[in-house]
């Protein structure tokens, strides 16, 4: 809205021009998204769903009855500032049905007083995967450019047909959706974690493939629309930072799988927008090794389950093993090599870091962002320069 008003008001009073600016629509929108974010959230604590809890995680009951499903409080406050600060563009918005879609699909299942099948919310997610990986390439090729190496053309780019780039981008998408849940787990960690690979893509769209000239020394395909994803990127951030103002250790609400798989889902769009889908190990490394390898241990697991390997959890795994069936001592030790390894590790890996470890849970948040802060520019310096 603003950016068409601008002209307008700029004949009443000069300064209205810098509406017509990205860097100050940027700003504008990540203040005042996390400003209506941070005031908004209180006052709906007392409409938004109660945590169920998790017995069989440690320190899990302390959740249980804080409001939750705050994810549907940023998601549209981010809406809503998006209208007033984004340049028109249909396939952005398009993009945001998509966030707009797998939010009410967590919160679905937030307000459930059962919680949803595993096969109901992954076949969900892959749907609204599926759509924004549509979206995202309009049923036209698309160009991106590898890590490492350089391609035939100037700008290092090569073009992949749709039928490769659709499916490729569903099942990125599909897995940083739920790399993103599973780490929500620690009062502020997903939200930090998340808000940390914001801000360096947006950085990455708006001031690098977004700026002819920088793309240009770099060797990387410029993109036109690079400030729009700032601004929707950056506002988002906002967002995200005022909820995290209310979840900071002992946290007062909840972001949800509303909130969770709405960043996840985000994450990975920006991260298709950059041109590279190997960018996603760069900004999000923490995330996925914490969430990520969680869901490759329970697809493992279950595969050998299959083939027939006890694959039961020892004892000492078990927050409460009186409720579930685990291995005894004897049992553990006639159980396949690679299934006691994995078992060896508790998953999402910040169990394992407050459980195994003893770690408190301020520990693992501050400890989990300086590894991400600090591995991403290096490994963005790699990805970029090395070609």
């Amino acid at each position: 809205m603003l950016p068409y008003v601008a002209p307008k008001l700029t004949a009443l009073w000069g300064p209205f021009r810098l509406f017509e600016s990205y860097l100050v629509l940027i700003g504008l929108g990540t203040l005042l998204a996390a400003f209506l974010s941070w005031w908004l959230l209180p006052r709906f604590f007392r409409r938004l769903p109660r945590d169920q809890g998790k017995p069989f995680v440690k320190e899990g009951e302390e959740a249980k009855g804080k409001p939750t499903g705050a994810g549907v409080v940023f998601t549209v406050v981010f809406l809503v500032v998006l209208a007033l600060v984004l340049p028109s563009s249909l396939q952005l918005w398009e993009l945001a049905a998509c966030l707009f879609l797998v939010m009410l699909a967590g919160l679905g299942d937030d307000c459930s007083t059962h919680h949803w099948g595993e096969l109901l919310k992954g076949s969900l997610d892959l749907v609204v995967a599926f759509l924004a990986s549509l979206a995202l390439c309009q049923g036209e090729a698309v160009t991106l450019w590898w890590p490492l190496v350089k391609g035939a053309a100037a700008d290092g780019s090569f073009v992949v047909p749709v039928w490769v780039y659709v499916p490729m981008a569903t099942v990125l998408l599909w897995w940083t959706i739920n790399a993103t849940n599973c780490t929500d787990g620690v009062d502020g960690l997903a939200g930090s974690l998340t808000l940390l690979s914001l801000f360096f893509l947006g950085a990455f769209l708006y001031g690098i493939i977004g700026h002819v000239e920088v793309a240009r020394y770099l060797l990387l395909p410029h993109r036109a629309d690079g400030a729009r994803w700032g601004i929707l990127i950056f506002t988002a951030a906002g967002g995200l930072a005022g909820y995290v103002w209310h979840n900071a250790k002992p946290s007062a609400v909840l972001m949800g799988d509303a909130g969770s798989r709405f960043l996840g889902l985000l994450v990975g769009m920006a991260v298709l927008a950059s041109g590279n889908p190997f960018m996603v190990l760069v900004v999000s490394p923490v995330v996925l090794l914490n969430g990520g390898t969680g869901l490759v241990k329970v697809l493992l697991l279950r595969g050998f389950g299959r083939l027939g390997f006890d694959v039961r959890p020892p004892a000492r795994n078990i927050v409460n093993a009186s409720t579930q069936h685990a291995a005894s001592e004897a049992d553990e030790a006639r159980q396949a090599m690679v299934v006691r390894f994995l078992h060896r590790y508790r998953f999402p890996l910040h169990d394992h870091c407050r459980k195994r470890l003893n770690w408190s849970d301020p520990q693992v948040l501050v400890r989990f962002m300086l590894i991400q802060a600090l591995l991403t520019p290096v490994l963005m310096g790699l990805l970029v320069k090395l070609r």
